[in-house]
């Protein structure tokens, strides 16, 4: 990664579906019957407004007892929440589910903004505080709060929950980024070119090479068995920019250095990793995004009571796998949360 790498200037969202004005409270969700959506206000940033949006789920039928126990689902990087079976497992489960698009996300993108752009990652203490405190609004204060999240979310949630000690009693995450892949070397190498991009040009997208090959597995229209919103997680990703990436390298280091989460932590990876530059039909049982044995190695420096699970034909988002694996995911996560999860 070199300064010529990057192009003149960033390219703002143009081309996404308007959210609901924060005033007008929860709202029905595009997923349809069950679901329901509110637009969280933010402080403005340096590109004006900001809001981030919680969805719950209440099915129609649901008895109108109010849960003990709560999820709160947070997605992966050119991601927003799409998974409408997760939803229906935990309210299964018996928990009610609200799930969190971070701002410059899915529901939370909006014209003016640049997608997915933080430099800071404790930037989404905002949100995630936000969303916290309408969920114990609506469960009280002695409700239970588990969170769940994948990839990108995955190194969020941790270190948020490490400046909020108190707040969350378990934590599933789904192939959490929690390093870079080729490991703490590459990391160290590519701290100072980053961090030069990062004061000149924070937001200048660099040319990267997205194959499709992840999409390929998920979507719909090419094999897989999903379909989502192509503007909020468009094939290719939408550019990555340097102080997007100082930002995660920041928080891989802070990993790398240990946490002492203080909770139970279930972390579920793919058994396998399939990192190519051309296409093969065995990613569609594959991580073809991250190095999963590096995942399992960092996954033990989250806290002292870690669980490490290995998915054999998993998916890089471990609940969008074929059935097996995606059945199986959910059992090791039932499980755990018998053992583990509400403690």
């Amino acid at each position: 990664m070199t300064a010529r790498d990057v192009p003149a200037a960033p390219a703002p969202a143009t081309d996404v579906p308007p959210g609901p004005p924060a005033e007008a409270g929860w709202v029905p969700d595009v997923l349809g019957e069950g679901f329901e959506a509110l637009t969280l206000p933010l402080a403005d940033d340096d590109e004006g407004e900001v809001v981030a949006t919680l969805v719950r789920y209440r099915p129609p039928d649901a008895v109108e007892v109010r849960p003990a126990r709560a999820v709160l689902y947070l997605h992966g990087w050119n991601d927003y929440f799409f998974q409408v079976p997760l939803a229906r497992y935990w309210h299964a489960q018996g928990a009610a589910f609200y799930a969190l698009d971070l701002r410059k996300y899915g529901r939370s993108l909006r014209p003016h903004q640049t997608p997915n752009y933080v430099d800071d990652l404790a930037v989404y203490d905002e949100e995630l505080d936000a969303a916290v405190d309408v969920v114990r609004a609506e469960l009280g204060e002695h409700a239970r709060l588990m969170v769940m999240a994948h990839s990108t979310g995955g190194l969020v949630a941790p270190l948020w929950a490490q400046r909020r000690p108190g707040v969350v009693s378990g934590m599933v995450l789904n192939a959490p980024w929690l390093e870079l892949r080729g490991s703490t070397v590459l990391r160290t190498l590519s701290m100072p070119v980053v961090q030069a991009l990062a004061r000149t040009q924070p937001k200048a997208p660099l040319i990267t090479t997205d194959p499709g090959f992840y999409a390929r597995t998920i979507h719909v229209a090419h094999g897989g068995e999903w379909e989502y919103d192509t503007a909020w997680r468009p094939t290719p990703y939408f550019p990555v920019r340097p102080g997007w990436i100082q930002a995660i390298l920041t928080g891989h280091a802070q990993v790398a250095r240990g946490l002492d989460l203080p909770f139970p932590v279930l972390v579920a990876v793919s058994a396998r990793s399939l990192l190519q530059t051309r296409w093969r039909e065995a990613m569609r049982e594959a991580d073809a995004v991250l190095d999963v044995d590096l995942l399992a190695r960092r996954a033990v420096l989250l806290g002292p009571v870690v669980t490490v699970v290995r998915i054999a034909g998993g998916l890089h988002d471990l609940t969008l796998s074929r059935a097996p694996a995606r059945e199986r995911f959910y059992a090791e996560v039932t499980r755990w949360t018998a053992a583990y999860g509400w403690q």
